[in-house]
């Protein structure tokens, strides 16, 4: 699904839209770790749980703790969510796998819903740039 993601088509993303697709590749993971678990592939299925654990990880580490206590609250959902991620891990519970997918599916529709109502960062500043620059103009042109 991800083979077509060139480093240049990463770069060319927000912030906002590389989150939600990790949040997407998560989600992936996740239902990839419980069909493994269910044919007894316990390998591959320690490899996607441990790849949500770093996604996750970065994710905590991404987070603009400025933001006030919504912050505060994704950072513990991370950590609650990888601790669980590692208790499933061990004793392979599907069930706390769904648990953590319920979660991060929930987290992962705001966010999306959130970046549909928000105008994108770059937008913001090519405006703000153009808006510079046509002030420059303009104070130009007057002085001439």
């Amino acid at each position: 699904m991800y083979d077509f993601l060139t480093k240049e088509m990463i770069y060319q993303k927000s912030s906002q839209e590389i989150t939600a697709l990790l949040y997407e590749k998560c989600l992936m993971n996740l239902e990839e770790s419980i069909s493994y678990i269910e044919s007894k592939e316990y390998i591959s299925a320690n490899e996607r749980l441990q790849n949500t654990n770093d996604i996750l990880q970065r994710l905590g580490v991404g987070i603009n703790y400025e933001s006030g206590i919504i912050a505060d609250q994704l950072d513990l959902l991370y950590n609650y969510m990888a601790d669980e991620l590692v208790k499933a891990n061990r004793s392979k519970d599907t069930a706390k796998i769904e648990n953590v997918m319920n979660i991060l599916q929930s987290i992962a529709a705001a966010w999306n819903e959130a970046m549909k109502n928000k105008p994108n960062s770059k937008m913001k500043s090519i405006k703000h740039k153009v808006n510079a620059y046509e002030k420059n103009v303009l104070t130009e042109e007057k002085i001439r």
